[in-house]
């Protein structure tokens, strides 16, 4: 680490420590007030203010909403990304700051990353001799599919950038630490739905006709064991069955009969060729009992595969921000998020931000979620300090210098993706479990 990184580190935290309650009120506002996914335009007219008062020239994306704002000059460009948007939840919290909208609710922790997001943008901005750009991006519609990624990526605010980091809150973490995992830590998510059509008929004579009960049920139990066969275990492909419709009457066989369920996938050339192998299967295991099948099949995000030197650098940040002994090893989850889609164009590396701050863990997704405040300030650390030391690690040589030598290290905490043949067993042990 450059001294220039070292002062600016040490000039965040100083910042963060200053600017405690600021963060705390900008995300209690932001809580109070959701938007769904495109929608967020007060939330993003809020941010425009904030930057603008603090010297920044924020530019809305092509979408409408969601803002890009760079802080610096000159290569290299270090993005770094928060969601804004909500989910369509009722808040159920007894708190000052609760939901203002009726069936709305920041569920997701995404108010926590766009305050983030935001305090690293101030912290920096306030600071002389950034060695780079970092460029925060304010993303709409995550929780859509495909996700609210693909019109970042498309609209070439992240071109000329050399990687991207984000965060996502974990309950199941406490406050004050951190998580990390090299490689996939996100699964890609698809949805299908499979509808089968028959005569129908009397359930009295069902060798008459195509019993599409059956059918459907046939479909429910053979479809995921015949997956397990087609794909190469470590590519940790799942089918899981979430709706069965069919039917009104108990002597009657139906016409129609649904399926609908989720197809998820942790290898990102796994998921390439999910939709092209599922529908196969599904033709197969329908032929055998006669009925006509229609299969609608919605890709929607691809796995967050976390780059091993951009956790590196963010490992780098998280020693300084927390210390080792709050570095966490993140399980893989089975969830999406579309960060993933960043990794189109370049590395990119997602940080678990512990929230949990005593009790029963408050989970995603649930009217009851909230944080452990203090979390917010740690993001704040991590993310800046990872931008800055990106942006050292992504500057070009100078002409004059001769290449640095290989050097081998210890598999950090959060780098999985050493050889374990090779590498000493004492390190993943050297992570405290997970919650």
């Amino acid at each position: 680490m450059t001294p220039v990184v070292e002062k600016l580190g040490a000039a965040v935290d100083e910042w963060v420590s200053a600017n405690q309650a600021a963060l705390t009120a900008t995300r209690r506002h932001l809580h109070a007030h959701p938007e769904l996914g495109y929608a967020e335009f007060e939330t993003t007219s809020f941010l425009e203010q904030r930057l603008r008062h603090h010297g920044l020239v924020p530019r809305r994306l092509p979408t409408g909403t969601g803002l890009t704002v760079d802080v610096g000059s000159g290569d290299p460009i270090i993005v770094l990304r928060g969601d804004i948007d909500a989910l369509p939840l009722a808040d159920l919290k007894d708190v000052p700051y609760a939901s203002t909208r009726e069936g709305l609710a920041h569920a997701c922790g995404h108010d926590v990353h766009t305050t983030v997001v935001l305090g690293v943008a101030v912290a920096l901005a306030s600071m002389d001799g950034l060695p780079g750009t970092v460029r925060c991006v304010f993303q709409p519609a995550e929780e859509t599919v495909p996700g609210g990624a693909t019109e970042v990526v498309a609209s070439g605010v992240l071109d000329g950038a050399s990687r991207a980091f984000a965060l996502h809150c974990d309950p199941s973490i406490a406050a004050g630490q951190i998580g990390l995992r090299t490689g996939p830590i996100t699964a890609a998510c698809d949805r299908m739905d499979v509808t089968l059509i028959g005569p129908g008929g009397h359930t009295a004579r069902p060798q008459l006709t195509v019993d599409l009960v059956d059918a459907l049920g046939r479909l429910i139990t053979d479809l995921p064991g015949l997956l397990s066969r087609q794909v190469d275990p470590r590519a940790g492909m799942s089918l899981v069955w979430g709706a069965v419709n069919a039917g009104v009457a108990a002597n009657a066989i139906p016409q129609r009969g649904q399926l609908r369920g989720t197809v998820r996938v942790l290898d990102r050339d796994a998921w390439q060729g999910a939709e092209e192998m599922m529908r196969s299967l599904v033709a197969r295991v329908a032929a055998t009992t006669g009925a006509e099948v229609e299969v609608d099949y919605i890709r929607g995000v691809p796995p967050v595969v976390n780059d091993p030197r951009s956790v590196a650098l963010l490992r780098n940040a998280a020693m300084e921000t927390v210390g080792h002994d709050k570095l966490v090893l993140s399980p893989q989850s089975m969830g999406g998020e579309d960060f993933g889609w960043f990794a189109d164009v370049m590395p990119i590396a997602l940080a678990r931000l512990g929230t949990h701050g005593g009790g029963p863990p408050l989970d995603l997704h649930r009217g009851t979620f909230d944080i452990d405040e203090r979390a917010i300030g740690v993001g704040v650390r991590l993310l800046a300090r990872a931008a800055l030391h990106a942006m050292e690690a992504d500057a070009a040589p100078p002409a004059s210098s001769p290449p640095a030598p290989p050097r081998t290290r210890r598999p950090a905490p959060g780098d999985t993706s050493a050889d374990t043949r090779t590498r000493r067993p004492t390190d993943d042990e050297s992570h405290r479990p997970a919650g």
